[in-house]
């Protein structure tokens, strides 16, 4: 029916009818099917997927999937078509959408900018930075950054934000 034009293809296996737009539930739905359900509510979708669910990035070919270090992971690793990130997870980190859990738009920001190549990082940050409904803020992404513990990745996210323009409620908020 896609080739046909009666439905278009969203991901993999989800399709909306010509017109819709494609909101971030029906995104995450789409990203859910692809999930065996049995490990559904044991990851959580994030990095450039959350960035995807969001409206803010491309589609992924694979699906970045977060694990919190409490769960074990080594029954997950037979899984085709995702990528596994063993982190730790707060509780203000993940959102429930679309029959997914999701990383927040604070969480996948800080992610981004730590764990993307600044190719695909630094626009996907704008356009996350760009959508006021989601919340997230250059300075206290910044903040996020700078508080998080020694990472090897830390300068780099620094460099990433630093090539964003803040907004002019960003600069406005810094003084």
């Amino acid at each position: 029916m896609a080739a046909d034009g009666v439905l278009t293809q969203l991901y993999q296996r989800g399709y909306l009818p010509p017109g819709v737009p494609a909101s971030p539930q029906l995104r995450a739905r789409a990203a859910s099917l692809a999930v065996a359900p049995a490990i559904r509510q044991r990851v959580v979708a994030g990095r450039m997927t959350a960035a995807w669910i969001y409206g803010c990035a491309a589609e992924p070919d694979r699906l970045a999937l977060l694990v919190d270090t409490n769960r074990r992971i080594s029954s997950l690793r037979s899984v085709r078509g995702c990528t596994f990130h063993e982190v730790r997870l707060g509780p203000f980190d993940v959102v429930s959408m679309g029959g997914l859990m999701v990383s927040s738009p604070l969480r996948t920001a800080l992610d981004v900018a730590l764990h993307v190549e600044a190719e695909r990082a630094v626009p996907a940050l704008r356009a996350l930075l760009d959508r006021p409904e989601l919340g997230v803020r250059l300075r206290l992404l910044r903040l996020a950054v700078d508080a998080s513990p020694r990472l090897p990745n830390k300068r780099a996210a620094l460099a990433k934000l630093a090539a964003i323009r803040p907004r002019p409620d960003d600069a406005a908020a810094e003084r």
